[in-house]
């Protein structure tokens, strides 16, 4: 089921975005073929946890994140990967693992690898693991206004 709360901000906001139902995906690469959207628009979220507080890193689906490097990016700060059992509860409206990017509604910094920026759209999970959104970047940065950091590839 997608995220009511992202789709009634996102009306809220009078934003264009186009709803994508899929086949169940969990990968990328698997998101990108049933929902017919190029992978390099996809992106993910990953919930991190910086100086011991939540946040979201939303990346290129395909990126694998190195830690050291998202270290150097965030200026030296102690990160680690939050575990499901950690945030499962701070998204009570979304499937694991298919949280929006959208930390504002969730009360947590965000912050974009600069790849993202590069591209007129962006394409993300809504909730669940058969939908996602695809809307204008320039838009989800105005809305969400993420911290954009240089990763290497």
């Amino acid at each position: 089921m997608p995220s009511v709360k992202l789709k009634a901000f996102l009306d809220s906001h009078h934003v264009k975005y186009v709803s994508i139902s899929h086949s169940l995906a969990f990968t990328g690469l698997e998101i990108a073929k049933s929902a017919h959207v190029p992978t390099k628009i996809l992106a993910k979220t990953v919930i991190l946890k910086i100086d011991g507080e939540p946040a979201m890193m939303v990346l290129p689906a395909a990126y694998k994140i190195d830690m050291e490097n998202l270290s150097q990016a965030l200026q030296g700060s102690a990160i680690e990967l939050a575990t499901e059992q950690e945030f499962f509860t701070l998204f009570p409206d979304c499937e694991v693992g298919a949280m929006p990017p959208f930390g504002n509604l969730y009360d947590m910094k965000v912050y974009v690898a600069e790849k993202l920026t590069e591209n007129d759209d962006i394409v993300f999970n809504a909730g669940s693991h058969s939908e996602v959104i695809q809307m204008s970047y320039s838009d989800y940065e105005e809305l969400v206004q993420p911290t954009m950091i240089v990763l290497d590839e």
